[in-house]
């Protein structure tokens, strides 16, 4: 295969490619969310830690990565599963497509996900080579009886700067103290568990004290917190009428402030017009009457 044909993309995936020796692994077997799904998966993670951090980080999904021969052409190229910028704002992976090895700084972490394939066989040499700060190998949880030929787990390659060598870490370093049975399972968990939204917090909060950044308001979020709070509220509002009215011997039809319209009459106005127009009604449709007046 050619520099040509790689850069041109029209054929099938490719793992891995290497001029100098004829080499390439392409994705011969149809793509299954076993193995897209980690690396979705993620990205989702990485925006609830950025929000805890106070500062976004960015993931560029499937990239590829090439390295150049003297002559400028490229003769080797490696495509990654999930690539993540911790520098969001520095937009260096999007300044340079595609990118090249020397041009820019590599990503802060790579997501290898290993489903029918073993990366150890002669990406992560590449990846170490090319001084790649922490690559992760994900091996998924069994899917719809689909196995790994390998233990499922993850597992954390840290680059020894000394050395040049992988290490591999119970933690991340770029992610601090992010651990890698923390990460498989908020890979793998159907619904987040209060074990994983616990751990984003903490990840979170660690590189915003590293690089003083405090948390970012989520207008969604916050919106809906604010719903929740109203609907509390409007909920005893209602409990303490039907108890006043209750105490004054007027009986309450089972359908009695409930609905939207009742609600938000209710949420409209002050305790004290509510207070006053449960004391003072003679059945439950002069309350709403004295409601509307009110």
């Amino acid at each position: 295969m050619s520099a040509a044909e790689v850069a041109e993309g029209d054929g099938p995936r490719i793992e891995y490619w290497d001029a100098e020796e004829g080499v390439a692994w392409m994705v011969c077997e149809p793509v299954l969310p076993v193995h897209e799904v980690p690396a979705q998966r993620l990205a989702a993670l990485l925006d609830r830690i950025a929000d805890a951090r106070g500062a976004a980080i960015l993931c560029c999904g499937n990239t590829t990565f090439y390295e150049c021969g003297a002559n400028g052409r490229h003769i080797r190229a490696m495509e990654a599963d999930q690539t993540v910028y911790l520098d969001a704002a520095g937009g260096r992976a999007m300044r340079l497509p595609p990118v090249v090895l020397g041009s820019a700084a590599p990503p802060d972490v790579v997501l290898e996900v290993d489903h029918t394939t073993d990366v150890r066989a002669r990406k992560l040499d590449e990846y170490e080579r090319w001084r790649f700060p922490e690559v992760w190998v994900e091996v998924p949880e069994p899917w719809q009886e689909r196995r790994s030929r390998r233990r499922p787990g993850l597992t954390i390659h840290v680059l020894d700067t000394e050395t040049g060598r992988y290490l591999e870490a119970s933690a991340s370093q770029a992610l601090p103290d992010w651990t890698a049975k923390e990460i498989h399972l908020a890979l793998n968990e159907p619904k987040r568990s209060a074990a994983t939204w616990t751990a984003l917090a903490r990840v979170g909060r660690a590189l915003g004290r590293q690089e003083g950044t405090r948390p970012t308001g989520d207008p969604l979020l916050q919106g809906l917190l604010q719903e929740v709070r109203e609907e509390g509220r409007t909920e005893e509002r209602v409990a303490t009428v039907r108890q006043v009215l209750a105490e004054r011997g007027i009986a309450c039809s089972t359908g009695f402030l409930v609905g939207p319209e009742a609600t938000r009459q209710l949420a409209a106005l002050t305790p004290a017009q509510v207070a006053a127009a449960a004391f003072a009604c003679r059945s439950e449709t002069d309350f709403l009457s004295l409601l509307g007046g009110a």
